[in-house]
């Protein structure tokens, strides 16, 4: 399924049930007085975060939403109905802002939280609520108010501790395929992966972690060029970076150039992002002797300042990957969780990597 990571809906809260204005009506009760009960209240609209939903694809072909309105009052001091709430189901990790102001309403981290993002409007009140001992019997009764409407702009960003980038075609794919359950497409072109996969990766004795892949980032991406620059934005919620690098582009770069290009980019796209753990993971080794990649390695880095953890790895052959998903779980359980995953669906299918 594409990944969504945008939409736009309309959302409408129910009008509020208007007020009675009857009166009481019985044989041999001549002066029975007012008896109108008030109107029920609008129907809210509330955002709830689902974990079983992973893109906004569905609010392509539904973008208007409707809570329902409260029903009149009624006579012998009955109210009306309440109108009830509508609630619409938005994956995990949706920030909402209104579409108008861009102020954020609220960012729906943790499963099962919910957000009013439209108030149902106020009952109206009957004539019972105006009787005085100077007006017996009024006719006074207020209208129900009506309900807020808004349009709303939903963005999705992923919730992932760990995030892959690089330059197209370094192996992420193929690396996040080794590791997890995730099944993303692989072969030898640019802009293989065009959405995000997001993959369990699930290590002995319970121990799990979420990666992230984005497409491959070009230069000029923070500045919209190629794909990637509409999802870098995915990776400001994760708690540590991988930087793939093929040792020897099959283009004829100079991975040193590569590796500044991708820092350039999360420099210009945000201050954040520049400063966030990253660790540089050389990939392809499987096509050198290890003598050959050490050398090549040495070499890159004597060109760098880069003073950061350094591994060598081939995703297609799953030489390295063991270990550096122990580290990062290492890593990871050392850092404050900015929030709580529940796994649910599929939990037992995910591959456990033994060390």
């Amino acid at each position: 399924m594409k990944f969504v990571d945008e939409a736009t809906i309309k959302v409408h809260a129910g009008k509020g049930g208007d007020g009675s204005g009857s009166f009481r009506r019985e044989k041999y009760v001549p002066r029975g007085g007012p008896d109108g009960g008030d109107g029920g209240r609008g129907g809210s609209v509330y955002l709830l975060a689902d974990l079983s939903l992973n893109t906004l694809i569905d609010f392509r072909y539904q973008t208007q939403f409707s809570a329902q309105s409260g029903e009149p009052g009624a006579k012998r001091q009955c109210s009306g109905k309440n109108g009830e709430d509508c609630v619409i189901p938005v994956p995990v990790g949706t920030v909402v802002r209104d579409a108008h102001t861009q102020e954020i309403l609220g960012d729906l981290v943790t499963p099962g939280m919910r957000l009013l993002v439209a108030k149902g409007g106020a009952r109206g009140l009957g004539n019972i609520n105006f009787k005085s001992s100077t007006n017996r019997a009024p006719r006074q009764t207020t209208l129900g108010k009506p309900g807020e409407s808004r349009e709303l702009h939903l963005e999705l960003k992923v919730l992932a501790e760990v995030g892959l980038l690089g330059l197209p075609n370094v192996g992420k794919s193929t690396f996040i395929h080794a590791v997890s359950s995730a099944r993303p497409k692989v072969a030898d072109y640019p802009f293989t992966t065009l959405y995000p996969h997001l993959g369990i990766v699930a290590l002995s004795g319970q121990r799990r972690f979420v990666i992230a892949d984005i497409p491959g980032l070009v230069p000029g991406a923070a500045s919209g060029k190629g794909l990637g620059i509409q999802f870098l934005k995915h990776l400001s919620r994760t708690t540590l970076l991988l930087h793939l690098v093929e040792i020897l582009p099959l283009d004829g770069s100079d991975p040193v150039d590569n590796i500044l290009a991708i820092e350039n980019e999360l420099a210009a796209f945000s201050e954040e992002l520049i400063h966030k753990p990253r660790w540089l993971v050389f990939n392809k080794i499987d096509c050198f002797t290890p003598d050959e990649a050490k050398e090549r390695i040495q070499d890159i880095m004597q060109r760098l300042s880069y003073t950061g953890p350094i591994y060598a790895i081939s995703a297609l052959a799953k030489t390295g990957t063991v270990q550096l998903c122990e580290d990062i779980m290492q890593f990871l359980q050392k850092q404050p969780r900015a929030f709580t995953l529940s796994y649910q669906e599929d939990e037992a299918e995910d591959p456990q990597i033994e060390g």
